[in-house]
């Protein structure tokens, strides 16, 4: 069964800034022959690998609101240049937008399971991706949406 990362979206104020920065990472990576995937580096290397590669994604909070996920391609462990050990998260090149889910501030990232996971914006109707964000973030607040 499939295990999701969750993680808060350092840096980005909305998910247009984290679709900037993914589309800026993957055109760096086509220009070095690379394929077009993001990389997010971590200090902590997760331990339910297997679980994560079995159709994962890493949840981005934004703004204390989950909105985004981007699938797990893989995930490679390296020591840097001080001897610390790390992992990249590789993901794929598609910033999904999901149903907004309040999170508190965290350090690091958690696990995520798929049942407490939110939905993506495209399984609540037809309707709601062509809402405006802060009509979506209002109802979401209200329980309505």
């Amino acid at each position: 069964m499939a295990l999701h990362l969750i993680k808060l979206c350092v840096g980005a104020d909305s998910i247009e800034d984290l679709r900037e920065w993914v589309s800026r990472r993957s055109l760096i990576a086509i220009a070095a022959g690379l394929e077009p995937h993001s990389l997010h580096t971590t200090r902590m290397v997760p331990k339910r690998v297997e679980e994560l590669l079995e159709g994962g994604s890493l949840y981005w909070v934004i703004k204390g609101q989950v909105q985004a996920r981007q699938r797990l391609i893989d995930i490679e462990t390296f020591t840097d240049a001080d001897g610390i050990g790390r992992c990249n998260l590789i993901l794929g090149p598609e910033v999904i937008e999901t149903e907004f889910q309040p999170r508190r501030a965290f350090q690091g990232w958690r696990y995520l399971t798929v049942e407490d996971a939110p939905r993506d914006l495209s399984a609540l109707g037809e309707g709601a991706a062509e809402m405006p964000l802060n009509l979506r973030r209002e109802l979401a607040e209200l329980g309505l949406l």
